[in-house]
């Protein structure tokens, strides 16, 4: 029995040792969880432009940005032309409803809004609960004076029970204070795209500081499929109104 205790003394180190190490996280593990891509079933709100299949989301879905349209300029015709896209009229219940019209051009004309108007008003009577008009256009971060100040002419002529979203580009996080709070004077909530195409940018991380400290309505835009690891900052931050998922094509 005497002989044994060295024996029995090694194998319970042994044993220790290896149910210390069977408790520590895998850090290719932990790597792999990282770097899994981003499963809309998790999420509540989506952008869901028409040639993509809303029904595996649609039981858990509050919230619907819809494209109905892209606005250009027509250097022929000198005013700003339309063409239609996304979703017809249909009613959604029981989610919220954004229509979002992309637009390259901020030379809008009020027959255009005035069209809008009606395309709100229209899905408004089918039923829906529409919350108003989003815009996409993608303004250079030392111009958003400007498109403040378009977005001010439209939201003098929405009508007050429709609110006012547009999208937004990482690198807005790196413009002023002031010029911030003047997008914060007209909009309800800025949604900032972290992706470009169908793929996330790839230093999306770099720009999260900044958007934790964000004073105005936001939500991150993030892309199926894409990548996405928060900063708590953002999620602790009282403006931040969570996330909204790019939906693609499967």
């Amino acid at each position: 029995m005497r002989g044994l205790k060295p024996f029995i003394v090694r194998l319970a180190v042994l044993l220790l040792s290896f149910s210390i190490t069977a408790c520590q996280p895998d850090p290719d593990n932990l790597n792999e969880k990282k770097a899994q891509g981003i499963n809309a079933h998790h999420y509540h709100s989506f952008w869901l432009w028409g040639n993509v299949n809303p029904a595996p989301y649609l039981a858990n879905t509050t919230e619907l940005y819809l494209l109905q349209g892209e606005v250009s300029f027509s250097n022929v015709l000198q005013q700003p032309t339309f063409t239609a896209q996304g979703m017809g009229l249909t009613t959604i219940k029981p989610a919220k409803i954004w229509l979002v019209y992309r637009t390259t051009t901020l030379q809008w004309s009020p027959e255009l809004i005035q069209a809008i108007i009606r395309r709100l008003d229209s899905w408004q009577r089918y039923g829906n609960q529409v919350i108003g008009l989003q815009i996409d256009f993608d303004s250079a971060t030392g111009q958003l004076e400007q498109y403040a100040k378009f977005l001010q002419s439209i939201r003098q002529q929405l009508p007050s029970q429709y609110q006012l979203s547009a999208t937004g580009l990482l690198d807005w996080s790196n413009a002023s204070a002031n010029t911030i709070l003047s997008l914060g004077h007209v909009l309800n909530e800025i949604v900032i795209q972290t992706y470009q195409g169908t793929r996330t940018i790839n230093n999306y991380r770099a720009y999260l500081p900044a958007l934790g400290r964000l004073n105005i309505p936001f939500k991150i835009g993030l892309v199926q499929h894409g990548q996405w690891v928060a900063d708590p900052t953002i999620e602790k931050n009282p403006y931040f109104k969570g996330y909204v998922v790019f939906l693609l094509k499967e």
